[in-house]
């Protein structure tokens, strides 16, 4: 079973850069106790703040693992006025992924969310669920000649 958190940050001129990194780095505490699950961030949308300056072109950039190896690319172009949000369906199964606004002052925010792939719970509903799909074919046919039996007498 998969857990679902929102996720979201804020691009600015302040700070331009926000890398989505669950795994912790040389850190011996249990700060994360989602620590060794399976996680993908999906981002959905990316919106600018009504404080943006009009006119002014803002570029949102993606730096992620890509099949063939690390990709940086922009993701979306917003300008107050013209372009004030995208929607974006865009998924990272492999962190890290930094976001960059590479161009403008923003603010641009980004939303989406965070999943967690709770594996053992997943098992166990696999397991139930094969034990009743699997049915033993001696079963089904004396299951199929009960009504018969019902009909004749």
């Amino acid at each position: 079973m998969a857990e679902e958190y929102l996720y979201g940050v804020t691009l600015n001129g302040e700070k331009n850069t926000e890398v989505w990194d669950p795994e912790p780095k040389n850190d011996e505490s249990d700060s994360n106790q989602h620590f060794g699950v399976d996680q993908k961030l999906i981002i959905k949308m990316a919106l600018l703040g009504p404080e943006a300056k009009a006119g002014e072109l803002n570029v949102l950039q993606v730096e992620a693992m890509g099949l063939k190896g690390p990709i940086k690319i922009p993701i979306a172009l917003l300008e107050m006025g013209k372009t004030s949000q995208i929607i974006l369906d865009l998924s990272f199964p492999d962190p890290p992924v930094t976001f960059t606004l590479i161009k403008g002052s923003g603010p641009v925010h980004i939303v989406g969310h965070n999943l967690l792939d709770m594996e053992d719970e997943e098992v166990e509903v696999d397991n139930f669920d094969d034990d009743d799909d699997e049915k033993d074919p001696e079963d089904e046919d004396e299951e199929d000649d009960e009504p018969k039996k019902k009909k004749n007498k």
